[in-house]
């Protein structure tokens, strides 16, 4: 039977926002930044991973546990990211590894270029975006959350933004992680009004070793995005899982699971 982590812990970040973290496992740690739709019971690689790492899933703000703070943007969550890296560094007495999904990989990337505190970063189609989502389809997830239509918010997202086959959100929906996926639909309309960009020379800042991992049935933006990340980022290769999309830790969680440890330990 799966188990439930253990926490939060809470960490101040220099907002004054509190992240929850909860952990599982024994060993080195590593940290798990989840995107968009989510807060840490996403996350079905959790007990493959902890059977080598002490693993920390962290809320990002205004997601399960966290709070939120008044002014929001990606610059604040890349703040809250250095923030929970720093402290696990400091609890660990060395640096941290770190694996960013989606938006989630695209804040764990820039928070990795803001603290020598990263040791392995992996991430999973990051989603770094040059323009924000057309405003009529921003409304409408406005729209559907101030009605109480949760659930129709992250459809919306599902189908419109991240173009999802209906077999993958049918399996979404049969998840247990589907209930808080629903509970984060008022942050979905913020997360899409903006554009996610770097800064000049940011990727090239990451000094740690980097595996970008991308399925290769993902709609093209997501893949542009890894080819981007792949040509900036100096230490870095990718890992193509062939017929899979924006879900694969969810859809084969042991194989993704075993891509990830073969890059932070080596093969086993």
């Amino acid at each position: 039977m799966r188990k439930e982590p253990f926490g939060p812990r809470h960490i101040d970040t220099p907002d004054g926002t509190r992240i929850a973290v909860w952990n599982a496992g024994a060993g080195p740690p590593l940290l798990l930044v989840h995107g968009s739709m989510s807060d840490h019971h996403r996350w079905r690689i959790t007990e493959y991973l902890a059977k080598h790492r002490t693993v920390y899933l962290m809320d990002r703000r205004g997601h399960g546990g966290s709070t939120d703070g008044p002014d929001w943007s990606p610059d604040r969550e890349v703040d809250d990211v250095v923030a929970v890296t720093d402290a696990l560094a400091k609890h660990a007495a060395g640096p941290v590894d770190v694996l960013g999904h989606s938006l989630g990989g695209y804040l764990a990337l820039r928070a990795a270029a803001h603290t020598p505190n990263v040791r392995k970063l992996v991430l999973y189609e990051p989603a770094i975006v040059e323009s924000p989502q057309p405003a009529k389809l921003v409304a409408r997830m406005q729209s559907a959350v101030d009605a109480g239509r949760y659930e129709d918010t992250v459809e919306l997202m599902l189908r419109e933004v991240l173009h999802m086959p209906e077999k993958e959100i049918t399996a979404l929906k049969a998840q247990p992680s589907w209930t808080a996926r629903v509970a984060t639909a008022p942050t979905l309309p913020r997360e899409e009004s903006v554009a996610l960009v770097l800064a000049p020379g940011e990727a090239a800042a990451v000094r740690a070793p980097t595996l970008l991992i991308r399925g290769g049935d993902s709609p093209m933006f997501l893949q542009q995005a890894i080819d981007r990340a792949a040509g900036s980022i100096p230490n870095s290769h990718v890992v193509t899982l062939e017929g899979q999309q924006h879900i694969a830790d969810q859809t084969d969680p042991e194989t993704f699971a075993a891509v990830v440890l073969e890059f932070l330990v080596g093969p086993r």
